[in-house]
């Protein structure tokens, strides 16, 4: 059982920055894929950001050059800084994780239960 806990959203102004992180626990034996997603009020679940074990990175259009993605193997923990903040990046905030729980076992994906993060002035 792998559990992912996220931290750091809230109110932010307009142009204003703020951090993200999701730390994983439970079994794990590594993992792969680390990353974000979004779900604003009355769309759709979107991709965000996502960083790979070699620390390949991948960003959505919305956000290139405004969100940094990173991670910290020995923490198990993803990070999602976010700047130049505007009203349309205003959602829940969810991480995953690519987790293998012990070693020859397939990865399977985890989630965030989310957080809030929410621009306006």
């Amino acid at each position: 059982q792998v559990r992912l806990v996220e931290s750091g959203g809230g109110l932010v102004q307009p142009g204003g920055s703020l951090s993200l992180s999701c730390t994983a626990s439970g079994l794990i034996f590594n993992i792969y894929n680390m990353g974000w997603y979004r779900q604003a009020p009355g769309k759709e679940r979107e991709f965000v950001a996502r960083i790979g074990l070699a620390r390949t990175m991948r960003y959505a259009d919305a956000v290139k050059g405004r969100f940094t993605i990173s991670r910290d193997d020995a923490k198990k923990t993803v990070y999602l800084q976010m700047s130049a903040l505007t009203p349309e990046d205003t959602a829940l905030y969810y991480c995953y994780m690519d987790v293998a729980a012990k070693q020859g076992y397939k990865s399977t994906d985890n989630w965030g239960q989310g957080t809030q993060v929410t621009v306006s002035s």
